[in-house]
């Protein structure tokens, strides 16, 4: 990773305000506070505290969802790939994509503590296409009609917006709006 791609990620962080906490290490549950509007897939969250936690699935560790601070209510399950890194931290790192002032940044990547590996969150095309012409960069997509399942409540992996998400075509839509194979996309990622 380019050193000006972490500076920009560290810069956000602590300009967003950003704390975390560990916690268990099945489900990788963290709490995150943000201290102002941060765009995941499929929406955009207001400043404040989240749980973002792996899915209870024995079969896919690649589904995220993100709950309110004490954890009652699910405001969206989202598809991931893993992402990795070479030097693991002691703390949560989010990863964000550069957006123009005045916009929410949009939440690239989460790391748990310890972990080589993270996960990228995985937009519909349509929001994609917006990040990706903004930033220059390739972002993982998915069809738009999967928006639905992202916001749809779903606490188990047996539960249809969970096996659609799972089940879904991954590729990568490009800065002029094209979509190429996600892994070309990863692979330019890398160089």
């Amino acid at each position: 990773m380019s050193k000006a791609l972490w500076t920009l990620c560290f810069a956000v962080l602590f300009a967003l305000g950003f704390s975390a906490a560990r916690a268990d290490e099945w489900n990788k549950q963290t709490t995150v506070t943000f201290s102002g509007p941060v765009e995941i897939p499929g929406k955009v969250l207001p400043a404040g505290t989240y749980q973002f936690k792996l899915l209870d699935s024995q079969s896919n560790r690649n589904i995220v969802q993100i709950f309110n601070a004490d954890g009652t209510q699910l405001y969206a399950t989202i598809l991931a790939i893993p992402d990795y890194r070479q030097n693991p931290t002691s703390e949560t790192v989010m990863k964000f994509e550069e957006r123009p002032a005045g916009t929410p940044e949009a939440l690239r990547a989460w790391f748990y503590p310890g972990d080589n590996y993270g996960n990228e969150f995985v937009y519909p095309r349509s929001e994609a296409a917006q990040i990706a012409r903004r930033t220059h960069q390739n972002v993982l997509s998915m069809g738009d009609e999967m928006k639905n399942n992202i916001t749809t409540p779903a606490k188990t992996a047996n539960e249809p917006s969970v096996r659609a998400l799972s089940n879904t075509k991954v590729t990568a839509t490009t800065p002029n709006g094209n979509q190429v194979d996600m892994n070309q996309a990863v692979q330019s990622k890398k160089q």
